[in-house]
């Protein structure tokens, strides 16, 4: 039997690889790498650990002593959790940090990803199991988005693509063609909110790939939560990049836009 090791950050998408990977008989070795982790991930995976994402030789030493040699990455993992004190890294970590160039997503994933290599473990392609989660272009709503929306659509695709070229984040807010908000550190749902309260209501938010995108890590996704961020905060529409973003809980991610007006596009 194939078998390779999940790296799991939060949300759900971990949970969906791990059964996705299950269901193609692929042994999954889940590693749990924050607390906020979904619990449910030890029910569907052969071996679990919960390791903090700071001790990086423990990640890669019980993976060799699993016998795995090929890793997928999924699930959020905020670089906020590096300025905030909440891990406290190993010094193999705490070195690796201190020689990097910059704090950008990108270094700091490519950071992990050799070391994974310098360890014979080769990181794969983030969206291998569940690249059906991935939306054509088209309108993914009941509801339909306005003319005004599907222009601020398209602005905000341009301003997200820029953003994700700078390496900075993935996710802008948009409202009548002006910036509303742009994330960084502090991730999708705080921008949105962040952008949703700053246009009084009536905001689009756009999410898209880098161009550069690595296909390992980081790639871009939604789900209810993001729904319940832009609820709380006012924003009537979401644009996603169609066959480049993950589309998780789908039910429930429609089941929450009809309930709040809110219209889907994958553009």
């Amino acid at each position: 039997m194939e078998k390779i090791g999940l790296l799991a950050g939060a949300g759900k998408l971990p949970v969906a690889c791990a059964e996705a990977a299950r269901a193609m008989g692929i042994e999954v070795v889940g590693i749990a790498l924050l607390p906020e982790t979904d619990k449910a991930l030890a029910g569907v995976v052969a071996d679990y650990a919960e390791i903090s994402i700071g001790h990086i030789d423990a990640i890669l030493n019980h993976l060799k002593e699993k016998g795995v040699r090929k890793v997928t990455m999924i699930g959020k993992v905020t670089k906020e959790i590096l300025f905030s004190g909440r891990i406290q890294p190993d010094a193999r970590m705490l070195q690796l940090i201190l020689s990097l160039p910059d704090r950008n997503d990108d270094t700091i994933m490519m950071m992990f990803v050799r070391e994974l290599a310098n360890a014979g473990i080769e990181a794969v392609d983030q969206t291998a199991l569940i690249r059906p989660l991935m939306p054509a272009k088209g309108t993914i709503s009941k509801r339909e988005p306005t003319a005004e929306e599907k222009a601020d659509m398209a602005y905000g695709f341009d301003v997200a693509k820029e953003l994700g070229r700078l390496d900075i984040g993935q996710t802008v807010v948009v409202r009548n063609a002006a910036v509303m908000a742009l994330e960084a550190i502090e991730g999708t749902d705080a921008c949105i909110r962040r952008g949703g309260a700053l246009a009084h209501g009536g905001a689009v938010v756009v999410k898209t790939a880098k161009p550069s995108q690595d296909d390992r890590f980081d790639v871009p996704s939604v789900g209810a939560q993001t729904i319940r961020s832009m609820a709380g905060s006012g924003c009537t529409a979401l644009a996603i990049e169609a066959g480049k973003t993950l589309l998780v809980e789908r039910e429930e991610v429609l089941k929450l836009a009809a309930e709040h007006d809110i219209a889907i596009a994958a553009i």
